[in-house]
């Protein structure tokens, strides 16, 4: 069988030597197959041979010590040795772009055990900051020695800094848009008149004699205010499976806990309830609120959160929860229900992140669903129209679906 392999491994690479392009194929395979296919296709070398070396001490088990012998066996792996792991941290950085280099961080902690070593300060120096990596962090802040800390809250800091920079502008704009357009009046002053939506809405009443649009209806937006407009909940579930929502939702809350027009109000539970809402000013210390892991008891939560809500019709709810209760699910459903029948415009997410749709309980999301609450997956480039979506009391099941398919659209 290698004898065979051999002569065909011989053959393409006297072929390749001759054309370059066949040549850059081979390569390729290499780098996919990795040491097995070091007798076809040749030793990776030079700056591929670091890769290789790279990949197999995460996905083979071996050569991240550098050793041509053992990389070619697999048999070594990143162990627990925190400056071997140092090390392979720094040359992923240096040889993979970011987006891989985030994948290869988030499977060496799943693969490999390597929470354990997140403990220390010089091996958070070494990590690609990203939502994934601030969620496990969360998840240890039980258990994380001082010495770690600064170093964690730094790791912190810059996911966070990244999103506000992705969603601050769009969610302002969204949300803004969406508010001026719900105080749109129909019988407006002269200097409030919204001419433009106004021609639109009349253009069957042209008079082609007269040249020109009699109005019967005058479109008009209210007067600026600097008052609260709209009341926003957001309910989290911070078990474990929550983690990049917890972290994405917090700094939404923030985001729009800075916007005048709207009161919100950030809940977190497990099986027990925490109001982060005084601590929205520093979306960092929000974070750092949170306990991720435990059980989940929504119908406790969202018991908090009724009370929280005191302008019903003005008022948006937004759980985010892979629904799996631990709690009394009857009175959960009831809970909801009843917040929709005094007029408060309910949204549930089963996930706020890029990740798509996760497991979640399909007997509540359906149920939910009978309730006229559509249960669905949002990214966080959506949430701001969903948001916008809300604040209008658009039919929300209508954007879910839009959101569904354009998700399955994108392959995702």
């Amino acid at each position: 069988m290698s004898q065979a392999g051999g002569a065909v491994g011989t053959n393409g690479l006297d072929d390749a030597a001759e054309d370059p392009a066949k040549r850059e194929r081979l390569r390729r395979w290499r780098m996919v197959l990795g040491g097995p296919a070091e007798e076809a296709l040749g030793k990776a070398e030079g700056r591929d041979g670091a890769m290789d070396s790279a990949l197999a001490a995460l996905y083979d088990g071996g050569g991240a010590d550098g050793d041509n012998e053992r990389s070619a066996k697999r048999s070594a792996g990143l162990g627990s040795s925190a400056p071997k792991v140092a090390r392979w941290l720094g040359d992923i950085r240096e040889y993979f772009p970011s987006t891989v280099v985030q994948v290869m961080q988030a499977d060496a902690i799943e693969r490999l055990d390597l929470t354990r070593l997140l403990l220390e300060p010089e091996m958070l120096a070494a990590v690609e900051p990203d939502v994934h990596l601030v969620g496990t962090l969360l998840s240890l802040n039980r258990v994380m020695p001082e010495k770690t800390k600064d170093a964690a809250r730094q790791v912190v800091r810059t996911v966070v800094e990244q999103l506000e920079k992705r969603i601050t502008q769009q969610t302002r704009a969204a949300v803004s848009g969406a508010l001026n357009r719900a105080a749109r009046i129909h019988r407006p002053k002269h200097a409030d008149i919204d001419w433009d939506r106004t021609i639109r809405a009349n253009l069957k009443h042209y008079q082609a004699e007269h040249r020109t649009v009699i109005p019967e209806r005058l479109i008009g937006y209210g007067r600026r205010t600097t008052a609260v407009q709209r009341d926003v909940v957001l309910c989290v579930d911070q078990s474990g499976s929550m983690a990049a929502s917890v972290v994405f939702s917090g700094v939404f809350a923030a985001v729009l806990a800075s916007m005048q027009s709207l009161r919100t109000s950030l809940v977190v539970f497990d099986t027990a309830v925490v109001d982060l809402t005084d601590q929205l000013d520093d979306p960092v210390e929000v974070l750092f609120g949170t306990q991720l892991g435990g059980g989940t008891d929504i119908n406790r939560a969202i018991a908090y959160s009724q009370q929280l809500i005191t302008r019903p019709r003005d008022s948006i709810f937004v759980l985010i929860s892979d629904l799996y209760e631990g709690g009394v699910r009857e009175q959960m459903l009831r809970r909801v229900a009843e917040m929709t029948a005094a007029g408060v415009q309910v949204v549930v997410l089963l996930a706020l992140s890029d990740e798509g749709a996760p497991a979640y309980d399909h007997e509540n999301a359906a149920a939910l669903a009978a309730l006229g609450v559509p249960a669905f997956a949002c990214t966080p480039d959506a949430f701001p129209d969903l948001m916008a979506a809300a604040i209008e009391r658009r039919d929300l099941k209508a954007f879910a679906e839009r959101l569904t398919d354009e998700r399955k659209a994108g392959g995702r």
